[in-house]
C-alpha cells in the first residue's frame, strides 16, 4: 500500500482595523508565518509588499482589511489584501506584463505598488463593488512570489 502525502497547503486570514499599526501587525504576521513555515528565501520580500498594500489600504480607505495568505500546492505563496474602497489602482487593474509609468522623484508617493509590481512574480485585482446594487464592497488586490 501506497501513502499519499498531501501537498504543504495552508491559509492564514487576518481582519485589520482602520488603525495606522495595520502594517505592523501584517509584517508580524507574515514574518512569523513563513518563519513558522521554513520559507526564508521569500521572507523579507513579501513582508516589505503585504506591508506596503496594507498601508494603502489604510491610507486610501476609511475602513478595516484584511490580510490573507495562502501558500499554493505548487510552492507558490499567494497574498491577498481586501479593503472598503472599490477602485482597484494601476497596476493592478491591467495584465502583469503592463508596467505603470515610475513615480515622479519628487513625488510624495506612489512608489509603493510599482515595488509590488517590480518584485512580485504576479498580481491582480479585483472590484467587488461599491455596495449600492449588491452587499459586496470594496477590492481585493493580490501577488504572488515562489514557485
Amino acid at each position: 500500500m501506497r501513502t499519499v502525502s498531501l501537498p504543504d497547503t495552508w491559509v492564514y486570514a487576518l481582519r485589520l482595523p482602520h488603525d495606522p499599526r495595520a502594517a505592523r501587525v501584517a509584517r508580524m504576521t507574515v514574518r512569523s508565518v513563513l518563519d513558522s513555515h521554513g520559507r526564508p528565501e521569500i521572507l523579507d520580500a513579501v513582508e516589505l509588499m503585504a506591508s506596503e498594500m496594507v498601508s494603502n489600504a489604510y491610507r486610501h480607505t476609511d475602513g478595516p482589511a484584511s490580510l490573507r495568505l495562502t501558500a499554493l500546492a505548487d510552492g507558490r505563496l499567494r497574498v491577498g489584501v481586501w479593503d472598503s474602497h472599490p477602485r482597484v489602482p494601476a497596476p493592478f487593474g491591467r495584465s502583469p506584463r503592463d508596467r505603470v509609468p515610475l513615480a515622479p522623484v519628487e513625488g510624495e508617493g506612489g512608489r509603493g505598488l510599482r515595488l509590488v509590481q517590480e518584485c512580485a512574480d504576479n498580481w491582480g485585482g479585483w472590484s467587488l463593488g461599491d455596495g449600492l446594487l449588491d452587499r459586496h464592497v470594496g477590492k481585493l488586490l493580490w501577488f504572488e512570489v515562489g514557485g
